[in-house]
């Protein structure tokens, strides 16, 4: 058992982000055959994701603020602190913090060895 060192926070790609998005990893994996992240990700007013999906799905928890989410077919959930949000595997969706607000989610994803 260890307390985790502390990961310094990045800022996103912007070929995957429009606007500002920061990263701070909270779990990485550490043995063979684990493939889990789970990090917090922080939307500066109105940035986004570039449209993505996952192989395994994802789970985003909102803690902070309005996130906003879209499918390629139009909809779009608005989702508040305490509220998480599941994408199935590979549906097609971006993430963003609505106008006017910062947004902040807690999320995972699997890598497979990516």
């Amino acid at each position: 058992m260890n307390i985790e060192p502390a990961i310094p926070t990045s800022k996103n790609p912007p070929e995957q982000f429009a606007g500002d998005v920061w990263l701070d990893p909270i779990a990485l994996p550490h043995e063979t055959g684990q493939t889990m992240v789970i990090a917090t990700v922080r939307f500066a007013p109105g940035a986004r994701t570039a449209w993505n999906s996952h192989e395994l799905g994802q789970y985003m928890r909102v803690t902070q603020e309005v996130g906003r989410f879209g499918t390629r077919d139009g909809s779009i959930i608005e989702v508040h602190p305490g509220q998480t949000l599941y994408t199935p595997p590979g549906e097609e969706h971006w993430h963003a913090a609505a106008p006017g607000v910062f947004m902040e989610h807690i999320t995972d994803d699997e890598y497979n060895g990516r």
